[in-house]
């Protein structure tokens, strides 16, 4: 990423999952391959952080509506096996 990358990036809301991973991934390896210019360093660690809290309320998200699918899915089991 430039320095005029980091200026028009897209809200984290707004990547598609599999899109945010793959720039967390790139930022993280560039952090560990020193690939980073100490001026950005603040900016690319606060991206991270930022697409780890977006894919994490993400993930609780959709546990939380399978959770909630799974009474469903209990009864169609309990309906085709008679009990």
């Amino acid at each position: 990423m430039t320095d005029a990358a980091d200026d028009r990036q897209i809200d984290v809301s707004e990547l598609g999952y599999a899109q945010a991973a793959a720039e967390l991934d790139a930022i993280i390896e560039s952090l560990d391959q020193g690939l980073v210019d100490v001026d950005l360093l603040e900016v690319r660690f606060r991206r991270a952080i930022d697409i780890v809290e977006e894919l994490d309320r993400r993930i609780r998200g959709a546990k939380e509506r399978v959770d909630a699918l799974m009474p469903r899915l209990d009864a169609i089991g309990q309906d085709v096996s008679g009990d």
